[in-house]
């Protein structure tokens, strides 16, 4: 089982600092997000920064650039970092698209599918010249005048729901999880989604990616106590409540949904937020407390990506999260 690592840094400098310091523990890969950064302009400050981890977005949004220029900007990355560039993709929802970034919201599943075959598409014929034909492009004349580092680039999907989950295993070289995945609602609920999606494809050539949010402490409530914000984030979003529901959550889930309506802002639900809930969805406690989570992994996902908390606490708790995992990493490698 690979360990990744997804870096933080209050500025470009601090985030590319934490990438090397994963990449010399021994993380494989180092992942950026999109939401306070442009996930392809922290792609690159890593890609930069790094010379042997893979670099990868976990995750792009996909409808907010156009299929080209998700394309020339995973072309420009891979160049960048010498091949080392994983594409990730998220549809995103309805409010951040439509509201957020002012594109339209529809069909996700099946948009997703024809924005990855317009990007492979293009990756594969824009250097030689030919005609490109796929969903939303139509290509005469046109030939990238600049040698590709590959021919073909990872392109990892993140998928929640049932049908784009399916769609991930159908067509992704990767599938990225929700931060909140226990080993559990990996077996029981994700991994048949996965089978189905593969549909005569080997399961070797999906690369299953947990991602879990981890927090390190020798108080593991303490470290509980640090992750409990991300949790509350996510159990205000009542379209999480199949997840929460399956934990035994759903009580838990109802008194932060409670807490938000009442006047507490997203980022500040960790009153609200019970210690065995926390503990039941992320990697939170002793150094030796975490491993052993980990290892509930094993057998189940291919690749854990590891993330320290940030949702309502100051940059000096998340800093410190930060160090004790990049520890735990150069403990596991």
């Amino acid at each position: 089982m690979r360990i990744t690592y997804g870096p933080w840094g209050e500025t470009l400098g601090e985030l590319t600092a934490a990438a090397r310091a994963a990449e010399d523990a021994g993380a494989e890969v180092v992942w950026v997000p999109e939401l306070h950064r442009s996930a392809t302009v922290s792609a690159a400050a890593l890609a930069g920064a790094t010379t042997r981890a893979r670099v990868g977005t976990a995750v792009a949004l996909a409808f907010t650039r156009s299929p080209m220029t998700l394309a020339l900007e995973a072309l420009d990355l891979d160049e960048l970092s010498g091949g080392r560039f994983v594409l990730g993709l998220g549809s995103g929802v309805r409010r951040l698209n439509e509201d957020w970034h002012g594109v339209r919201w529809d069909r996700p599943v099946a948009r997703l599918r024809e924005t990855v075959t317009a990007i492979r598409e293009f990756v594969a014929r824009c250097g030689r010249g030919e005609p490109i034909d796929a969903p939303g492009l139509r290509i005469r004349g046109y030939r990238r005048p600049f040698p590709a580092a590959r021919d073909r680039i990872p392109v990892y999907l993140a998928a929640v729901g049932p049908a784009m989950t399916r769609l991930a295993a159908g067509i992704g070289d990767g599938w990225i999880s929700h931060e909140l995945c226990s080993p559990a609602y990996l077996r029981d609920r994700l991994l048949p989604r996965i089978g189905e999606g593969l549909a005569g494809r080997a399961r070797s050539d999906l690369d299953v990616v947990v991602s879990a949010c981890c927090s390190i402490d020798e108080d593991p409530r303490a470290a509980r106590r640090r992750a409990a914000g991300g949790v509350g984030f996510y159990a205000s979003v009542r379209a999480y409540s199949g997840l929460f529901d399956f934990h035994g959550l759903a009580g838990e889930q109802a008194r932060v949904v409670e807490a938000f309506r009442s006047g507490s802002g997203a980022g500040d639900l960790a009153w609200a937020v019970p210690d065995h809930m926390v503990g039941a969805l992320t990697l939170s406690g002793t150094a030796r407390q975490v491993r052993e989570r980990l290892g509930a992994y094993e057998g189940l996902a291919d690749t854990v990506k590891l993330t320290p908390p940030t949702h309502g606490i100051p940059a000096e708790e998340t800093r410190h999260a930060q160090d004790r995992i990049i520890e735990l990493i150069g403990d596991l490698t």
